[in-house]
């Protein structure tokens, strides 16, 4: 059985938009894009790069597959990601996209969810979800997300697109792995664990 892993770049207050620039994704007047490179730091890429050596695929939204495919098939050979994105297979959740160009993608047919389930019980390795908000709240209200890994960075920005959204489904959470880098920023690795639990003090 595959993992579905979601993989996600956040605030401290939980927003997940256009982390990458300004013109990323600037949906419902967002105006804070490009807020994560102030904040990363080297720690932050080398554990990223680990989190993509263990999956073989990427499940990506349509928003964030034409943000990609924009941009790392002409990215700059010389950065280390730039081989492994273009490389790994991508596979694509749209209700209007009729084709996909960028090199080794497979749009998804029929309903998300049940080609999603048919995903995982495929063979093969993990599976990231990269961004993708909205794939990512439908995959979680059905129960698809194996594990997280984010990157929590120290800034607050009050607005925008949050990954647990309200009326995210409750879920307990194992910690797998948890540090700091030297910038501040929290790497947490949590894998799912049923439904949380409730008592008194």
């Amino acid at each position: 059985m595959r993992k579905i892993i979601v993989c996600t770049f956040l605030t401290l207050d939980g927003v997940m938009q256009a982390p990458g620039g300004p013109d990323e994704d600037a949906e419902s007047g967002f105006e804070h894009g490009g807020w994560q490179k102030p904040v990363a730091d080297d720690e932050v890429g080398t554990a990223i790069a680990g989190w993509y050596e263990h999956s073989d695929a990427m499940l990506l939204g349509r928003k964030t597959y034409e943000i990609f495919a924009s941009y790392w098939p002409t990215a700059d050979p010389g950065n280390p990601f730039t081989d492994r994105m273009n490389s790994m297979h991508k596979y694509v959740a749209s209700r209007t996209l009729t084709s996909v160009e960028w090199q080794n993608s497979t749009l998804l047919e029929g309903d998300t969810v049940d080609a999603v389930r048919k995903l995982k019980a495929s063979d093969g390795g993990n599976i990231n979800v990269v961004g993708s908000g909205d794939l990512a709240q439908t995959l979680m209200r059905h129960d698809l997300v194996d594990e997280y890994r984010l990157t929590i960075h120290p800034v607050i920005i009050g607005t925008g697109k949050r990954l647990f959204a309200d009326g995210a489904i409750p879920s307990a959470l194992e910690p797998v792995s948890v540090s700091t880098t030297k910038g501040g920023t929290v790497l947490g690795v949590y894998r799912t664990n049923g439904k949380p639990s409730y008592d008194s003090y």
